[in-house]
């Protein structure tokens, strides 16, 4: 399975990347998902370059011209609420893909909060057989929302290849993604991998939670 970390790249991401972790810049909720959407936009660039391409014909008002363009039928879906600005940055990219949710969200099963679950609760996707998929969600932490997402999106047809995309990644996220997801037809896209979690399973150092930094808290 094939892993790209950007964070081992020189480049204008980890400037984003610097600015969501910053408690100061977090402050501005629209910096925040602009900066997490801009990740998703060059995330998308860089990945749009292991398609397949085929040539198609454009009448110019002059004459014709040959262009290589992706012949991939994309599918971009992503993980309720955290998300929804990852999401809209590849969407901006792939701007004929189609789209596909799921609400999986973690729900802590002893008092302590160390232990964590991952409910199921909505799906809308449309056919992905034969499809690229590519599954945006910030965080990978522990990964089982991303394998029950995925799991849940098998229900409707099997891909041709999966994109896992996240702004942040764990190790063991990885790991659990290697076991649970085809290794020949997935690569795994992250900004960072950071080296480990809390004792309440979020990323560490990380940037905290990421629908409550986009969106607001919630009870």
């Amino acid at each position: 399975m094939k892993i790209v970390n950007f964070s081992e790249q020189n480049s204008v991401m980890n400037q984003y990347l610097a600015e969501i972790r910053d408690k100061d810049y977090q402050q501005n909720r629209l910096v925040f998902r602009n900066n997490i959407r801009r990740i998703g936009e060059m995330m998308a660039y860089e990945m749009s370059k292991t398609f397949d391409y085929k040539m198609k014909t454009v009448h110019t008002p002059l004459a014709d011209a040959e262009v290589s363009v992706p012949a991939d039928d994309v599918v971009v879906a992503t993980i309720f609420r955290a998300g929804l600005p990852f999401h809209n940055g590849f969407l901006d990219v792939f701007d004929h893909a189609g789209n596909a949710f799921v609400s999986a969200y973690r729900k802590y099963t002893n008092e302590e909060h160390t232990e964590v679950g991952i409910h199921i609760e909505y799906l809308a996707t449309p056919d992905l057989t034969g499809k690229t998929l590519i599954i945006a969600d910030p965080m990978l932490a522990t990964g089982g929302s991303m394998e029950l997402g995925y799991k849940a999106f098998l229900t409707k047809g099997t891909p041709k290849h999966v994109h896992v995309a996240c702004v942040i990644a764990t190790p063991e996220g990885v790991e659990h993604v290697k076991k649970t997801f085809p290794d020949a037809e997935t690569t795994i896209w992250c900004a960072a991998i950071d080296p480990g979690m809390n004792e309440h399973k979020y990323i560490v150092p990380g940037f905290g939670d990421a629908g409550d930094l986009c969106f607001g808290e919630k009870l």
